[in-house]
């Protein structure tokens, strides 16, 4: 599975490629340009989502979606090391930065098609 993800605003921009055997995600990564924000965001997806199924690594993308958007976000201990983006909501356009991945790996998981494109505008 495969997908593009781009930030024309900032200039964010990766490919995020997943290895899926029997709904197990056995290898991710990631390729491309962009701030500290987004490749630390990616970084640590690759390491959290890496032996979860399919069903628990989108799980995972929305607590982690709902921890840099929600103020009153009650299940920040579910994410571990994710939890240190908490602070990104402090600073809504770098919010973007931080879901670009993502959101990318979303596109991946979801798409029939190879190397959806999503962007965050």
């Amino acid at each position: 599975h495969c997908s593009h993800g781009k930030n024309p605003l900032c200039g964010d921009d990766y490919h995020v490629y997943i290895n899926v055997n029997e709904s197990v995600i056995t290898d991710v990564s990631f390729l491309g340009e962009g701030c500290a924000i987004s490749k630390a965001s990616g970084s640590m997806m690759t390491q959290a989502i890496k032996d979860k199924t399919i069903y628990e690594a989108l799980a995972l993308k929305e607590l982690f979606i709902d921890l840099v958007t929600k103020d009153n976000f009650n299940e920040v201990e579910q994410l571990g090391k994710l939890k240190i983006f908490e602070g990104v909501k402090q600073f809504p356009v770098r919010v973007k930065c931080a879901a670009l991945v993502w959101r990318a790996l979303e596109a991946a998981l979801e798409s029939k098609s190879d190397n959806k494109q999503v962007t965050t505008e």
